[in-house]
């Protein structure tokens, strides 16, 4: 990297360290907090977290910041790339409100097209042989079905504490991404789980790990009882891959099951506004990548609207 021209801080404008705990501070949802803090410490190790915020000012700075997040973040697949560059976007954007600085430090930095895929949702048959395999843990089981069965983000499922359930109702209060407070639904599978993986805990995080929290955490992020701490998103990522490895199309991702949860109810005729509200989207232009049918679906379509098939 080049070297950086140190710029005269102006009164009041806070160290880059301390800016970034500040806008990390704004942000309502945990979960994408915690997605931001990633590119934005990860900032402040690279320039020292005792810079000053005017470092990002002029060419400069956005050359020597458009240097380190493509050498961190260059071989990143486009989704994580551009997720980086929202966080790091976003803080500029808040820091630009609180006059800490005049222009913005990412214009050299480009999001990336995402190349359409039109194979992420898995089979209905493959599904249900994951769900119901005898081996599969009752946390995992539990987990995996209420993401299948609500087409809730993992990140919202894995925030949600036992008081935002309405088990009576089969439904939760999540927070959706953007911070929006919102409602997920289940089916009966999820309503006759829940209750032997909750073995009577009235309070604490839906899904813990399997120990003890070794670290301090946030009281709300571990179970008052077994001091066991909320189950991650990487966690479970992980258990996810490693139960799917052996699958047709395998290890499978967390987010296949909302993919196909979508698509399996688009497939059954669920309408434009049915679909918005049980995936949590506000526009359809994002719900449509969601929508399309299966091949096996269009496969099933065009079979029984064959006339040699419909004369046998």
């Amino acid at each position: 990297m080049g070297s950086i021209r140190r710029l005269t801080p102006r009164p009041g404008v806070p160290e880059l360290g301390a800016a970034v705990e500040q806008f990390l501070a704004t942000i309502g949802n945990h979960n994408t907090a915690k997605a931001y803090a990633i590119t934005l410490r990860a900032l402040a190790r690279e320039l020292g977290p005792d810079a000053p915020l005017t470092d990002l000012e002029g060419e400069t700075g956005a050359d020597h910041l458009a240097g380190w997040f493509t050498g961190r973040w260059g071989g990143a697949a486009a989704a994580t790339f551009n997720a980086r560059l929202d966080a790091l976007g976003s803080a500029c954007t808040w820091w630009r409100d609180q006059d800490w600085l005049t222009g913005d430090p990412t214009r050299r930095i480009r999001r990336r097209a995402r190349t359409p895929d039109r194979t992420k949702a898995l089979d209905r048959a493959h599904i249900e042989a994951l769900l119901t395999r005898d081996k599969l843990a009752l946390r995992e089981r539990t987990l995996f079905r209420l993401l299948y069965e609500s087409a809730a983000r993992a990140n919202e499922v894995l925030a949600l504490d036992i008081g935002d359930l309405d088990q009576r109702n089969r439904r939760a209060t999540v927070n959706r991404k953007g911070g929006a407070v919102d409602v997920i639904v289940w089916q009966t599978a999820t309503a006759r789980l829940l209750p032997r993986l909750l073995e009577g805990r009235r309070t604490g995080p839906v899904f813990l790990t399997d120990r003890r929290a070794r670290v301090q955490l946030p009281p709300g992020d571990v179970d008052p009882g077994s001091c066991r701490a909320r189950l991650s998103y990487r966690r479970a990522a992980e258990l996810f891959e490693h139960a799917t490895a052996n699958l047709p199309g395998g290890p499978w991702t967390l987010h296949q099951l909302r993919h196909s949860a979508l698509t399996h109810a688009a497939e059954d005729g669920a309408n434009t506004s049915t679909l918005l509200a049980y995936s949590g989207h506000t526009s359809v232009a994002s719900l449509a990548r969601y929508a399309r049918v299966s091949p096996e679906a269009l496969a099933r379509w065009q079979q029984g609207r064959d006339p040699a098939a419909r004369r046998r």
